[in-house]
């Protein structure tokens, strides 16, 4: 029987599937600090984790015994996968399984803000609907608008397949050109700059490293329309965020829509001040289908590595390899 650790509570899908094992679940309302999930992997063979959690060196030697990291989670910038794979314990994620339902998010998000249904829902609730009128919560159109998508991944990709039911042009921008969005959506390679300029909706889709931090800054806020559209569903430190709340007061761009946040889970205070930014907490993923679905995964790889074998989603194959 092996101890397991877990900084927060999964769907019931994968801890059942772990259920011979001894499982030691964070509760906290709070995500847990670097020194608790110290605490906790303290003795563990195994550490299933989050995004949102710290898991450098210091935490992993907590635990000479640990033998995987399984992140909740495609994204592994909170990992120091080096040090992991140094010390010999499989790293996982759970790759591919929520494309779809981010894509989603991502839809509803640029919806939103397009035609302020946040807002409305608002005016609705504080009783100031008085009746129809003609400038009434105008918002801008979507379709046969154009979409820029930087970052042409699977997630990428997904948004700009649902574009076309939306007769929209398409851009993108990523490090090297993609034949298949280029094939299936009719999509553009474009330089960020022309992106930029042309697009009346810019969604982010990239990962986050040193050459994305703050991707968009001042100057390229300054390069979008006054009347385009900032989605945000990939990393929060891609966005200067300050830049971007001096963007949306003094009307750079006509709005934004944030899943994720460049300190999260704090946001940045005059963001919450704005009516023409939509806010999410991190609700990418977030369906019961998805996130059972990603809960399996993080069991299926567990379970792996405590038999013996590979775990199906090991981004560091090369412990497999010593």
């Amino acid at each position: 029987m092996a101890r397991i650790f877990l900084t927060r509570r999964i769907p019931e899908e994968g801890l059942a599937m772990l259920r011979e094992h001894e499982m030691d679940i964070y509760e906290g309302d709070a995500p847990p600090t670097k020194e608790e999930i110290i605490e906790g992997v303290r003795g563990k063979d195994v550490l299933i984790c989050l995004l949102t959690d710290p898991i450098d060196a210091e935490v992993i030697d907590a635990s000479p015994r640990l033998k995987i990291i399984a992140n909740y989670a495609v994204g592994i910038d909170n990992i120091d996968v080096k040090a992991a794979t140094e010390r010999g314990i499989s790293v996982t994620n759970t790759p591919g399984v929520l494309t779809e339902t981010v894509a989603d998010l991502t839809w509803a998000l640029l919806m939103s803000v397009a035609r302020r249904i946040v807002e409305s829902d608002a005016f609705m609730r504080d009783g100031k609907f008085k009746g129809w009128a003609p400038l009434l919560m105008l918002g801008s159109d979507v379709h046969r608008k154009t979409l820029g998508i930087i970052g042409a991944g699977r997630i990428g990709r997904a948004v700009a397949a649902r574009a076309r039911g939306f007769d929209m042009k398409v851009l993108y921008y990523s490090r090297s050109r993609n034949e298949e969005i280029e094939r299936s959506c009719n999509a553009r390679f474009v330089d960020l700059q022309t992106l930029l300029e042309e697009s009346d909706y810019v969604s982010l889709h990239t990962p986050f490293n040193e050459h994305t931090y703050h991707l968009i800054g001042e100057k390229e806020l300054r390069l979008m329309k006054p009347s385009a559209y900032l989605i945000n569903t990939a990393r929060g430190k891609c966005i200067d965020e300050r830049a971007l709340a001096r963007a949306l007061k003094e009307g750079w761009i006509r709005g934004a829509a944030l899943d994720v946040f460049e300190h999260e889970p704090a946001v940045t205070p005059e963001l919450l001040e704005l009516d023409n930014v939509v806010l999410a907490p991190h609700i990418g993923s977030a369906s019961y289908e998805t996130r059972s679905k990603m809960a399996v995964m993080v069991a299926e790889n567990v379970r792996a590595v405590l038999q013996g074998v590979m775990p199906p989603n090991c981004v560091n194959p090369d412990v497999w390899k010593k």
